[in-house]
């Protein structure tokens, strides 16, 4: 995992950033396609933002510290808690600021932040093995590869075969409350 002071810092996703979320989906359209959709419209924003409503999906804007523009787009999805403690990532470089490093200091940021305030234990990225620049992404932030999972995920169409990496918290870590002793 990447330590080092970040150009970058994470903002809740929140219904006011609408606007702004779905310009910066339409202009990175081409970075998207075919590896995932977003929602492009007021509708499918307002209709997207629900998945956050109970907790177990928490969505953040990749922020530039010295400009404030939304670089990206993380998730944090499917919290288990209990004796998994763990959760997917989600994330989406925006076009304006694509190549200049942010999203790896996001992604950094955002793993500090589930290992240690959301106290998980481990987070999967799931990733189209087309997707060579997420790979390489996951790579520099010390994912391991843990296998293919065929058929994964219904995206542009189809069901698309996604490679499974996982990263683990480093030690030491301190569990949630919700991790049973025994």
């Amino acid at each position: 995992m990447i330590n080092m002071p970040s150009r970058v810092e994470l903002h809740p996703l929140t219904r006011s950033d609408q606007d702004e979320f779905c310009t910066l989906v339409q202009a990175s359209s081409e970075l998207h396609l075919p590896w995932m959709q977003l929602p492009t419209t007021a509708e499918e924003f307002q209709a997207w933002m629900h998945r956050f409503d109970d907790g177990g999906n928490l969505g953040f804007l990749v922020r530039v510290r010295e400009t404030g523009a939304a670089a990206g787009t993380v998730n944090i999805n499917s919290i288990i808690r209990g004796r998994y403690q763990g959760a997917s990532l989600g994330y989406a470089a925006f076009a304006p600021s694509a190549g200049h490093g942010y999203m790896t200091e996001g992604l950094a940021v955002t793993l500090r932040h589930a290992f240690t305030d959301l106290r998980l234990h481990r987070l999967e990225a799931n990733i189209q093995p087309e997707n060579t620049a997420s790979l390489a992404l996951v790579r520099r932030l010390g994912f391991r590869h843990e296998g293919l999972s065929p058929a994964y995920l219904y995206i542009d169409g189809g069901w698309r075969d996604h490679e499974r990496w996982a990263v683990t918290a480093p030690n030491p870590w301190a569990p949630d409350p919700s991790l049973p002793e025994v």
